[in-house]
């Protein structure tokens, strides 16, 4: 899950602000100041000799630039969420599915699941060159993401407390789970001899805002997809073990089920607010989220081809196969979502890729930031391009709010 909110400052610390990116209810990008968790200076970088990453310390990695296809870190106006919660303003809010839900996460199915054994450091000291970058590579970018989630969880647990118990305890048993996710990972990591300082992480990644609204559009997303691409993994390599090469692919199958469950609570809050599901901009919304969720899949997918193939997988087909599935469970409460059966869909998905190509290759050269700049204008046009012809493709009607109560339960 890759969504971060902020949490409360001890009152001793000074305060400083950074500037995010904020995207509004209008959809428009703004810029503002948020309050940062601390602020702490890294160390003098290192480089570690075995895989040439940088180390802010010995073992401790320096995390990985920020761009626009990393896992992000996100706040959100925690007051207006209070508000979107609070059965004194919502008086008529249906709690039955979200009451449901809690029970679910309080079974912790998954308590004793992440249980580590001799063999992965074993399987790690056998993983070595090229396929050893590239492990640690989705090691990190998979720990930041469930940080992020488990971060944003805490803190939406806290505030919405008082508003309302069941939401804010769910929140909590949310945050549990992420924070068990990214914890096996970061130890996964110092399987290769590194490891994220996320303490350090939190206080000096930057912050991008969304509106509660968005949040819970986008969250359900990434849960789901989350879902789709562990449990293909995981088939993939109980079919073909030969291409098992690291143990903690084989905690996928029950791994995957906190992220589903994740998404159906999710998909219940959105039940429970019509207002998200019926109206034009609802169908705006769940249309630029798919579409935003799938390119970002797709484009960091195809940069990192080769940890895919390590897998025996096509990176291609992997990711067409989840991004079906995500939006066939999309489809059960989205007013609308994109039709990625539509052979011109995979097209223009084939196009971003290339043009993303041509932006890293111009990133890498060695020509001054300026001209860097200059050079990427028309392949942006380019992409943009292709982001809007996608986005106006004829879409799929979908959902299930114009469906009576009783025929409205959700099946995933």
């Amino acid at each position: 899950m890759a969504f971060v909110g902020a949490v409360k400052l001890p009152a001793s610390r000074p305060v400083a602000f950074k500037r995010v990116s904020k995207l509004n209810n209008a959809g428009r990008c703004q810029e503002i100041a948020v309050r940062p968790i601390g602020a702490a200076g890294a160390t003098n970088p290192s480089v570690d000799e075995t895989t040439g990453f940088e180390t802010m310390r010995k073992g401790v990695k320096v995390a990985a630039k920020e761009n626009i296809l990393t896992p992000r870190f996100y706040t959100t106006d925690f007051e207006e969420m209070e508000k979107l919660f609070s059965l004194e303003i919502n008086p008529n809010l249906d709690m039955s599915e979200i009451e449901a839900s809690l029970q679910e996460f309080k079974n912790d199915y998954n308590q004793t699941h992440f249980v580590r054994n001799e063999t992965f450091k074993k399987a790690a000291d056998n993983i070595q060159g090229d396929t050893r970058k590239i492990f640690i590579e989705f090691l990190e970018r998979s720990c930041t993401a469930e940080f992020s989630g488990f971060l944003l969880y805490k803190e939406l647990g806290r505030r919405l407390k008082k508003i309302n118990p069941a939401v804010a305890e769910i929140f909590v048993l949310l945050s549990r789970d992420e924070a068990r996710h990214a914890g096996f990972l970061n130890k996964a990591l110092s399987d290769f001899n590194l490891a994220l300082d996320l303490g350090f992480l939190t206080k000096n990644r930057t912050y991008t805002y969304f509106s509660p609204k968005f949040i819970v559009y986008a969250t359900f997303l990434s849960e789901k997809i989350g879902y789709w691409r562990y449990i293909t993994i995981y088939r993939h390599l109980q079919q073909n073990p030969q291409y098992q090469l690291y143990p903690l692919f084989e905690y996928f199958e029950n791994w995957c089920q906190d992220e589903n469950r994740h998404g159906d609570f999710l998909a219940a809050v959105l039940k429970a607010h019509p207002q998200l599901l019926n109206d034009w901009k609802a169908r705006f919304w769940s249309r630029f989220f798919c579409l935003s969720v799938y390119v970002t899949m797709y484009l960091n997918d195809h940069q990192r081809q080769f940890f895919y193939e390590t897998l025996g997988l096509n990176t291609t087909e992997f990711d067409m196969h989840v991004i079906h599935e995500t939006n066939k469970t999309a489809a059960r409460i989205f007013p609308e979502v994109l039709d990625t059966y539509n052979p011109k869909f995979k097209q223009h998905m084939d196009n971003m890729v290339a043009i993303n190509e041509k932006l890293v290759a111009i990133d890498k050269n060695n020509a001054p930031d300026m001209v860097k700049k200059i050079q990427k204008l028309p392949h942006m046009a380019s992409m943009t391009a292709e982001l809007l012809t996608v986005f106006l493709m004829k879409p799929v009607d979908a959902g299930t709010v114009d469906l009576a109560p009783s025929q409205a339960s959700m099946v995933f």
